[in-house]
């Protein structure tokens, strides 16, 4: 799979995509990974890529020039699956969509920064927005980290026990069950003697049950859904 990140900030993000799974998956060629400085495509010599919006009004806006000329020059030497934009009133990141997204060979996320980026780019360039949450950040770097941090570790191979990821909240539309490791009594807080009997058939069975029931407290509305 290969992720190409278009950002006006690139340090935001080129940290933490060398930490953890993420760097790991990078480093055993699972994923390419490649962080765009959108000032690379400006053309003037402050560099800019954000101006005014017209009509007046606070805050900047992303300038349509460098975009295209970034994405342009991706389009130029692959086919992208997905054109994705991180933006607040996009459609909402869950496991579902974490999923599909796994499947694609190629995909470009473009960050927005500061009030948005110019309209002509959504209609031109985008095929996907996202949001991952009902709020407001500063930019979309900090998303596109989310995404790709979903997208990565569902990647064959890049978790180390890829079983694990069949129990994972969501991926089933129910929250995942009570974990617990050594040691089994720890100030006098006990581990559930089903998960030391060796049965696993009983195991399984309550940890269905938790499932069910931690749904059912914490989030009824996947719990109808499922």
């Amino acid at each position: 799979m290969r992720i190409d990140v278009v950002t006006g900030f690139p340090a935001l993000v080129s940290g933490p995509l060398r930490e953890s799974i993420v760097g790991r998956a990078q480093e055993e060629r699972l994923v390419e990974i490649v962080v765009h400085d959108l000032r690379s495509y400006t053309t003037d010599r402050h560099k800019t890529i954000d101006d005014t919006p017209f009509g007046g009004g606070a805050g900047m806006i992303l300038k349509p020039e460098p975009v295209f000329s970034c994405i342009d020059a991706l389009r130029s030497e692959r086919l992208y699956d997905e054109v994705v934009y991180l933006t607040a009133d996009g459609k909402r990141f869950d496991q579902r969509l974490a999923n599909e997204l796994s499947l694609k060979s190629a995909v470009i996320l473009l960050c927005g920064h500061y009030k948005g980026i110019d309209e002509r780019i959504r209609e031109s360039l985008i095929t996907r927005e996202i949001s991952i949450g009902d709020y407001v950040l500063t930019g979309g770097e900090l998303p596109a980290l989310v995404v790709i941090d979903a997208l990565v570790r569902l990647i064959p191979g890049a978790i180390g026990d890829g079983e694990s990821m069949l129990t994972d909240s969501f991926q089933e539309g129910l929250l995942d069950a009570p974990q617990y490791t050594r040691p089994a009594d720890f100030r006098g807080m006990r581990v559930p003697d089903v998960l030391l009997s060796g049965n696993h058939a009983n195991i399984e069975a309550w940890r269905a049950a938790q499932r069910r029931t931690r749904t059912m407290e914490r989030r009824k509305d996947l719990f109808e859904q499922s």
